[in-house]
């Protein structure tokens, strides 16, 4: 047809002319792409191990609930990466053909669905941690009467059970996955049109809301922490925990931002003026998605490196330091004579 090359569809999985360029390239390198992803399996399998010889460890209710929170994160990051490699490095070593696999788009809808959840998941995550440490030192008496294993398990399955409905929507019609260059991985379709704008939108603005979120909580804690830390009150005990559960969720979120900010930021930009088109695109956001991928690799390393044993070589002083609660004496003194009469009237009983 006028010397054109027509462009095949599969079901509703359409191949895009930029999908079309199959051109060796330093982004389609087979070995690259294994290298990655084993390094990053193994580094999770590794902070893996050390958060469950941290859980068995930990005494206190607050780290324990961060512990399962971090848990949740190191099992997403892990399956994320088995679950996508699988497909994309068979995809390469391979070099099967789509339309002979996957005639029907079962397949590319499954690998879709896979980025977006595995994506915003730990995003979800990261902010649920900094609520949590957020509650854990600015608001201490509240989080005690309300926190435990169970519920901060509860909300590592409900941000599960979120990240499955938004994953869904594509296939279920807001939207749609489609093949992306080179080939080789599925992503949904971000175009100015529709509901692949609004599902565009709605990606973004989730992970965004969840980045903006962990950014305002954690500056708050670290504030406050910082004030405890050099205050001279008198009630004294060991907040090392602390300041360990604040470095590693520093880092996460520092990772999480510098990695994830640019994809989502391209999302905008593209669903709101369908700019950049065609390679240009297609290059930009596959390397914003390498860049976005780091972050499951990263994030393992946060906790195998900031633990406390290992902080403590950089800074031996981590140790005694004064209570949160000794900033809040009037609502300390409250819940002392608030505890001390219900110990006492059972007995007078």
């Amino acid at each position: 047809m006028n010397g054109t090359t027509a462009i095949p569809t599969v079901s509703n999985c359409t191949l895009t002319p930029e999908n079309l360029n199959t051109t060796s390239s330093s982004h389609t390198s087979p070995w690259f792409s294994t290298v990655f992803a084993a390094v990053g399996i193994i580094s999770n399998l590794i902070a893996f191990v050390v958060l469950i010889n941290a859980y068995r460890k930990a005494q206190s209710r607050s780290r324990s609930c961060f512990l399962v929170l971090l848990c949740g994160l190191v099992m997403t990051d892990f399956t994320g990466l088995a679950v996508t490699a699988s497909i994309v490095l068979t995809y390469h070593h391979t070099r099967f053909s789509w339309e002979v696999v996957d005639p029907h788009c079962h397949l590319c809808e499954f690998l879709g669905y896979a980025m977006v959840f595995f994506g915003l998941s730990p995003l979800l995550l990261g902010a649920t941690m900094a609520v949590e440490r957020f509650l854990g030192i600015n608001r201490p008496f509240l989080r005690t009467t309300s926190s435990s294993k169970q519920r901060a398990w509860l909300a590592v399955f409900m941000i599960w059970l979120f990240s499955m409905i938004v994953g869904l929507l594509p296939i279920w019609g807001l939207g749609q996955y489609t093949h992306q260059w080179p080939k080789s991985w599925c992503f949904f379709n971000m175009t100015s049109e529709g509901g692949d704008m609004a599902f565009s939108l709605l990606f973004s603005g989730v992970g965004l809301l969840s980045l903006a979120m962990s950014v305002v909580l954690n500056t708050i804690s670290v504030v406050t922490l910082f004030r405890v830390c050099f205050s001279r009150e008198s009630l004294q005990r060991r907040r090392d925990h602390e300041v360990e559960m604040m470095v590693q969720l520093l880092g996460i979120m520092i990772i999480a931002t510098v990695c994830w900010a640019p994809l989502l930021f391209l999302i905008i930009k593209v669903a709101l003026t369908d700019r950049p088109k065609d390679i240009d695109k297609a290059t930009t956001l596959i390397m914003c998605i390498r860049i976005a991928t780091w972050n499951q690799i990263l994030d393992p390393w946060v906790y195998i490196l900031f633990r406390r044993s290992v902080l403590k070589r950089f800074y031996p002083s981590l140790k005694y330091r004064p209570s949160i609660s000794s900033l809040y004496p009037a609502i300390n003194a409250s819940y002392r004579r608030r505890f001390t009469q219900a110990s006492v009237t059972p007995t007078l009983e």
